[in-house]
């Protein structure tokens, strides 16, 4: 059954979540904008910090540190008191500009290893974010929160391209 409203969701949402393996999961969707624009919101953490946390789970991004580049390290805090937040943290892996982030998420064993891909589309991007588990198990308890909680946040990215489309001339 989990498996029939999951696929139901996937077709009212232009955002697609797939488990591709026991240890694989796949979310893609094509935005409205450039690739240039999409990456800038993946890199620079003014922009990424008014999309990555979904607002239904009422648990904002307090602070975001990215040195987006081969070997760069990044650090994300979540939580509603500064004193306890929740960390997510890792290092850039691979960094093409305009077309390919790879990143661990080294705050516990179980931690994946990510791949957001970007690919033009005659003025569009269709954005391929992709996670490898080190096992079942860990994937089976990210999914959930994945299934429900990535399609809002690429709302929310949409939301903000479209406002930085409409400025895009001026900039």
């Amino acid at each position: 059954m989990g498996l029939k409203d999951s696929a139901s969701r996937s077709t009212q949402s232009p955002t697609r979540v797939e488990r591709k393996s026991d240890r694989e999961l796949v979310i893609t969707r094509i935005f409205d904008a450039p690739v240039r624009i999409v990456f800038e919101a993946w890199t620079r953490p003014e922009l990424f910090m008014r999309w990555w946390a979904p607002k239904s789970m009422g648990v904002p991004l307090l602070s975001c540190e990215m040195d987006v580049r081969t070997g760069g390290k990044y650090r994300l805090e979540f939580g509603q008191d500064a004193a306890s937040p929740l960390v997510f943290f890792g290092k850039y892996v691979e960094v093409v500009p305009n077309a390919r982030l790879v990143w661990t998420n080294e705050e516990g064993a179980d931690g994946a290893v990510t791949t957001v891909t970007f690919e033009e589309q005659g003025g569009k991007t269709l954005l391929a974010f992709q996670e490898l588990y080190p096992s079942k198990e860990a994937l089976d308890e990210a999914f959930v929160g994945m299934e429900g909680g990535t399609p809002e946040q690429f709302d929310q990215l949409d939301a903000l391209l479209a406002s930085l489309g409409a400025n895009a001339d001026g900039a």
